[in-house]
């Protein structure tokens, strides 16, 4: 089983930043793309960015280009995103997600991170 860990949320005045990471550990896998996705309650979970693990390219939400940036660090098996200038409309569960090799889908997710933006 792989088991995704998500961690750096919390609260920010609007106009700030934070970093989350999401730390993979469990059995050794490959992967088609890695990606952030978030949750507001009572709405349904968005993509926020996503990179693929063949060539590095990335893809995000329009909102948040040019604010958020998706990175990965192989050696620590750790993905980051990166969030600068929060917006209060940025405030949800974060999530981190794994698309393994051979599937279309993103089928490991970690349990959330809250991110709250203050105005």
């Amino acid at each position: 089983q792989v088991r995704l860990v998500e961690s750096g949320g919390g609260l920010v005045q609007a106009g700030g930043s934070l970093r989350l990471s999401c730390a993979a550990s469990g059995r050794a896998f490959s992967a088609n793309a890695m990606g952030w996705f978030r949750q507001v309650p009572g709405k349904e979970r968005e993509f926020v960015a996503g990179i693929r693990c063949s060539d590095g390219s990335t893809d995000y939400l329009d909102s948040v280009k040019g604010r958020f940036t998706i990175s990965r660090d192989n050696a620590k098996n750790t993905m980051y995103l990166q969030m600068n200038n929060l917006q209060p409309e940025d405030t949800a569960i974060y999530y981190c997600a794994i698309s393994p090799t051979g599937s279309d889908a993103y089928d490991y997710w970690g349990q959330g991170t809250e991110v709250t933006v203050s105005s």
